[in-house]
């Protein structure tokens, strides 16, 4: 959604945020999206290379997201994913009942997924007015 918000799809990045879901390599770490937001921050305002100088907004606005999602996932008990999904990724039967059962955490994760990615867009949508501003 991030791309597509900012007009820039890159297969690429695409792939390499593939390993996000279920908290970073199904470690029950850090949640995805949270990851993906930042990196569509980061893709927008991060340095290439050593040599480029790094735009500061990429700190502001992570940091924005970041506040954003801790205060979205505080009814969960925190920002990650085994506290939002409450799953044994490595327990295929879990998985499985995860995926296919309508009535397990999925749906949370789903919200979840829905809501920021609408904070997001505001937020990508008020830094692009700014930006035509300036």
């Amino acid at each position: 959604m991030g791309q597509e918000k900012i007009d820039k799809t890159d297969e690429e990045v695409i792939k390499a945020v593939g390993a996000f879901g279920g908290g970073i390599a199904s470690s029950g770490s850090v949640c995805g999206t949270l990851l993906g937001a930042v990196a569509v921050v980061s893709s927008l305002y991060s340095r290439g290379n050593l040599e480029d100088r790094e735009n500061p907004r990429v700190w502001g606005l992570s940091h924005k997201l970041v506040r954003k999602f801790d205060t979205l996932v505080e009814p969960y008990g925190g920002p990650n994913c085994r506290d939002i999904a409450r799953l044994d990724w490595h327990d295929r039967d879990a998985v499985k009942d995860y995926y296919s059962n309508p009535d397990s955490r999925r749906k949370y994760c789903i919200q979840l997924v829905g809501d920021f990615a609408r904070i997001l867009g505001e937020l990508l949508e008020k830094e692009m007015a700014r930006q035509e501003k300036s």
